[in-house]
């Protein structure tokens, strides 16, 4: 059995990481440095080691096609630098606690997506945001993390259209576009890492950043990854305000897949009643496709030739853009009666595309979206529910209904950073509902406070976050009892819908519950170290310490956690995560019959999970884990023992 791990609470350093994958391909570049912080001497790369090791290219022409903006490499060194964070579960403002595998968190999505990291990266299939459009005076996140509430209010009076508190962006700032983009780079770096190999990412944005999001985009994921820029017609109404005379109408979904060789959105349904047979032809319905190609003459000469009815001798000459098929496939079309020829040479010939022909039942999926979906939509659905608006413009979650019902299936997470209205939850629970689901969402969004004197503020809410977690309790009561009644009306041989998660575990960006010790070697005093046995914060509780530790193991914050009770648990909080995956107590001096008891348990637990304070002394240390070894066998292993 291995020694007893300490595990701390610090991201991952994404820059240690990327140094170790070189050096683990190129040993021969490492070197070592100091690191200023800790005083601990490092494994490095040696620039100019690797630089000969790659011969020629490494040097060649230092001009290349690249995008870029004051400020980037301070957002690249953002997304790369640890925190020293933790989620806080905060269980009264939660729904569901016990059985709910839904996530709302509260905080800095940058604070979150780098916590999220740990144990989600290469789980979630589909992410969804709408992030600010950077329309001049709309919130811009300003990644000082040690500002207070009141620091970040007194910045600006101005307050965004969903009534939160803005910090002003206006064109007049030399920085306009670059901080933007400042703020939305390192989140798509971390958001990458997030997604599963046929994950696909959808970022509603508008005319205002669309240019500068589709090449930072290209960047992070890959120029080869991008699927689609969506167009969705917004406005139901023509904006007869514009200077210009033209109503901006539209805004768009930008979508990127994780892995571009892989079909990411199922397909429309056909309309089959769009087949009909009005000749009565044996071969059954059928429809009528063009067959007009889309290459000039110089790239397909193949394609370009006039197509002449045998029949009729009438010549419909070539289009600009020629035929859809060579000379060859034409002639076995018309030698199988599959070309509608018109009576006038000017008419277009077309062909008959039947049913019985088609090898799938799925078509493509439109890059023009939401049919009738317009914003007034989501508006309305937040009107209805709580009888005012507590949202100026959130975004319909039909719309984002029909991107998960094409980018999911039934197990599946779906995530939003940018979660503002909480539609993305409402369109899950709805998708879920519709299938009998059981999709997972993980909302984040930033506490804003909402805006004095509006009707959220009158209705008793603070912050955008309550909004938000009281529209999915009520997006999901609804779902519930419209399930329930429809059950009701059920024949005795019908089968019952069921009601999906409805619940959500709220969880909070805070502070690290312990202590940050680390300081330069000569900075230590045998106080510290003293100190250092238990640096865990006075605040904290047990619940809090766990799901600090629960990345360290990848075990997932919507985790199964019970509280163990019988026997020698009586008297004693053991936590037991996913049924005994992991076990955890945080008391002092844990007597050695509740030891037993936790080595007893059964299934044998992968891990346990112990404070700095459970061993009374080195020798209780010593006891604790051979008692662990003693329980272990060939076929089940060893139980792995962390400290906190």
């Amino acid at each position: 059995m291995s020694d007893i791990e300490k595990i701390h609470g610090i991201t991952p350093d994404l820059t240690r990481e990327n140094v170790d994958r070189l050096l683990a391909l190129f040993p021969d570049v490492a070197t070592e440095i100091t690191d200023p912080k800790t005083g601990r001497t490092e494994r490095a790369v040696d620039f100019d080691a690797l630089k000969e090791r790659l011969g020629d290219v490494a040097e060649g022409n230092r001009e290349r096609y690249q995008f870029t903006w004051p400020g980037k490499r301070e957002a690249k060194r953002l997304a790369r630098e640890p925190i020293a964070k933790t989620l806080r579960p905060v269980k009264e403002r939660s729904k569901d606690w016990d059985t709910t595998r839904n996530l709302y968190i509260e905080g800095d999505n940058l604070d979150a997506l780098k916590l999220l990291r740990e144990n989600y990266a290469g789980k979630v299939k589909l992410i969804y945001i709408d992030p600010p459009y950077n329309t001049g005076h709309d919130f811009i996140y300003k990644d000082n993390f040690g500002k207070t509430v009141a620091a970040a209010k007194s910045e600006s009076g101005d307050y965004d259209d969903e009534g939160g508190q803005l910090v002003a962006n206006p064109e007049s700032n030399g920085r306009f576009h670059s901080d933007w983009c400042s703020m939305i780079y390192p989140r798509l770096l971390l958001a990458r890492d997030l997604l599963t190999n046929d994950g696909v990412i959808l970022i509603s944005v508008d005319d205002h950043e669309a240019v500068n999001l589709k090449k930072i985009c290209d960047e992070i994921f890959g120029s080869e990854s991008f699927c689609a820029q969506l167009v969705w017609k917004s406005r139901q109404n023509k904006d007869n305000r514009s200077v210009t005379g033209v109503s901006i109408d539209h805004e768009y979904v930008l979508m990127y897949s994780k892995s571009p060789d892989k079909r990411v959105f199922r397909g429309a349904d056909r309309l089959e009643d769009a087949y009909q047979n009005p000749d009565n032809d044996p071969r059954g319905p059928w429809q009528s496709a063009n067959m007009v190609g889309l290459a000039t003459e110089d790239a397909r000469p193949n394609l370009h030739y006039d197509l002449i009815n045998p029949k009729t001798g009438i010549n419909y000459g070539k289009p600009e853009k020629g035929w859809r098929y060579d000379q060859r496939t034409m002639n076995r079309l018309i030698k199988d009666d599959k070309i509608i020829w018109p009576s006038s040479p000017e008419g277009r010939p077309r062909r008959k595309k039947f049913l019985s022909e088609l090898t799938s039942d799925l078509a493509g999926f439109s890059s023009i979206i939401g049919d009738g979906i317009y914003t007034r939509n989501g508006s309305l659905e937040i009107r209805k529910l709580f009888n005012g608006q507590m949202f100026d413009f959130p975004k319909p979650s039909q719309l984002i209904q029909q991107l998960i019902d094409q980018g999911t299936s039934n197990e599946d997470i779906v995530l939003d950073f940018f979660s503002g209205s909480a539609s993305s939850a409402v369109a899950t629970l709805n998708q879920n509902a519709t299938g009998n689901g059981h999709r997972r969402f993980i909302l984040i969004q930033m506490p804003e406070a909402v805006r004095e004197n509006s009707e959220a503020a009158k209705a008793g809410y603070s912050t955008i976050c309550e909004i938000g977690e009281e529209r999915i309790r009520r997006a999901g009561e609804k779902i519930k009892s419209e399930i329930e009644a429809e059950n009701a009306q059920l024949t005795l041989d019908g089968t019952p819908k069921k009601v999906p998660d409805i619940g959500f575990r709220v969880l909070r960006v805070d502070d690290s519950n312990y202590e940050d010790r680390r300081k330069l070697v000569d900075e230590y005093s045998q106080k510290d170290i003293d100190d250092d046995v238990d640096i865990t914060k006075m605040d904290r509780s047990d619940l809090d310490l766990l799901f600090e530790a629960l990345p360290k193991f990848q075990l997932p914050y919507s985790s199964k956690i019970d509280v163990l009770s019988g026997g020698e648990f009586d008297g004693h909080t053991v936590y037991s995560v996913n049924d005994g995956q992991l076990l955890a107590c945080f008391e002092d001096s844990v007597p050695e019959s509740l030891v037993r008891a936790m080595a007893a348990f059964r299934p044998r637990p992968s891990y346990v999970l112990v404070s700095e304070n459970g061993f009374l002394n080195s020798a209780a240390r010593t006891n604790f884990t051979e008692i662990f070894k003693q329980s272990a066998d060939e076929k089940t292993g060893a139980t792995q023992i962390r400290i906190i």
